[in-house]
């Protein structure tokens, strides 16, 4: 930086006539330097500079009692959790902190690889991911993520569920497209079994999974085999699921239900991914999805159905049907009759229908329970057995009225023979 002496030397340069380029030259600097010193009056101030906020022990303990909780806590979630409870320094000082707690992360990949580049509207991506490991932990059970996600402006959506079968496969989708206001002309995915079959290098999708398509007006196209980069708009971003959202929740206080824990993943995904930056498009998805959002496809006048339906056959004597290892009850007069069950992807209750008629609603039983009646079809079926084998039983042992006895007559004309009665029978002799 120029010092006060060498400005002097400007300034007497200058009023011998020189020009600014002929100065520059003199001294070394760049002539727009030489321009702003002297339209500035001589050269600017040096700043300063506030001295570097450290990890000091406080923060330490912060970040080891974080990192003991969640092992794998990436250093942006270290890094936002300690900001929010204070913490003025920067980010870099965080990432050389747990460095050296930890190690490097990654390594160097073996082959390079390219981003591969879409349209908007064009595409989106969506699969399911296991993340029973953290759930398991919190109580919840075996647990599935599924995401789908823009692979122009990278909007997406994560929806935790029990099941990866082809109905909640089509719910997810129908719920990322609710959540985008529209269809994408392709659904990218890989070779999922529950939508369809390999057949060599070809992936036939099973009738429904073409009707599904059919329906929205969009394409189902599965990856190659040992592909996964091809889909790797979806494929990267569940290591935002693990390794930050899931992991910050270990951290800070695990989710009491899959509800619960699907709220957060929406909020979370609202506040740390769609409003900011995306380093890889340097543009946040929300602005960028602005201009994707007119080219998608119009949404069906109707939702796509994703409820399990299924057909049932009543028994004949006893008025209930199975479901998944439980039997439910449904009125007496359905035995012996085909009825439909319905039920809704996630939801607690099946519903039975009769004749297009809603004839029974339960709450799902668990396979231990046996069995689950509804306290109206119970008291309907008791009365009509008790009612059926009562009328057996009083046409035969007690009738409605006791048959009246026939007079003794005592007019009989003649003499009639009758038999001497034995009266030693009531201790009394013959004649006495």
């Amino acid at each position: 930086m120029m010092t006060q002496e060498e400005f002097m030397d400007v300034m007497a340069m200058k009023r011998q006539g020189l020009s600014i380029k002929e100065i520059a030259e003199e001294t070394g600097y760049h002539p727009s330097t030489i321009s702003n010193w002297l339209k500035n009056g001589g050269p600017t101030e040096k700043r300063s500079r506030m001295a570097p906020v450290v990890i000091d022990e406080v923060w330490s303990a912060r970040i080891a009692e974080l990192v003991r909780a969640a092992p794998r806590l990436l250093a942006t979630s270290v890094f936002e959790l300690i900001q929010a409870e204070g913490y003025s320094g920067s980010y870099a000082s965080v990432a050389r902190h747990l460095f050296d707690l930890r190690g490097p992360r990654f390594t160097a990949s073996p082959v390079a690889s390219t981003r591969i580049v879409t349209a908007p509207g064009e595409e989106c991506q969506f699969d399911w991911s296991d993340v029973s490991h953290w759930t398991r932990e919190w109580g919840l059970g075996e647990i599935q993520c599924f995401s789908a996600i823009l692979s122009w402006s990278r909007m997406r959506i994560w929806w935790f569920a029990r099941s990866i079968d082809r109905e909640y496969t089509f719910e997810g989708l129908v719920r990322f497209f609710e959540s985008v206001g529209g269809v994408p002309k392709v659904l990218r995915t890989d070779r999922m079994g529950a939508l369809g079959q390999s057949q060599g290098r070809r992936f036939k999708l099973h009738p429904p999974a073409a009707a599904f398509a059919q329906f929205h007006g969009t394409e189902i196209r599965a990856c190659q085999a040992r592909d996964a980069k091809r889909k790797g708009k979806v494929e990267r971003p569940f290591r935002d699921v693990k390794e930050r959202f899931l992991e910050e929740c270990s951290a800070t206080g695990a989710p009491r239900s899959v509800g619960e824990l699907n709220r957060w993943a929406g909020l979370w995904i609202t506040d740390r991914i769609h409003g900011r930056l995306h380093r890889g498009m340097g543009e946040v998805p929300t602005e960028r999805f602005l201009i994707e959002a007119p080219m998608l496809q119009p949404l069906p006048r109707r939702r796509f159905d994703t409820a399990y339906v299924e057909t049932r056959r009543v028994h004949v004597a006893i008025p209930g049907i199975e479901w998944r290892g439980v039997r439910y009850s449904v009125p007496p007069q359905c035995l012996g009759q085909k009825v439909e069950v319905r039920h809704e992807v996630d939801s607690s209750t099946i519903e039975i229908r009769w004749a297009g008629e809603v004839v029974g609603t339960h709450i799902v039983g668990d396979p231990t329970t046996g069995e689950v009646w509804d306290p109206g079809h119970w008291e309907a079926a008791q009365q009509a057995a008790l009612g059926r084998s009562r009328g057996r039983h009083l046409a035969v042992v007690i009738p409605d009225a006791a048959p009246e006895q026939a007079p003794l007559r005592l007019d009989i004309a003649g003499d009639v023979d009758v038999e001497v009665p034995d009266l030693s029978r009531y201790g009394t002799e013959a004649g006495s």
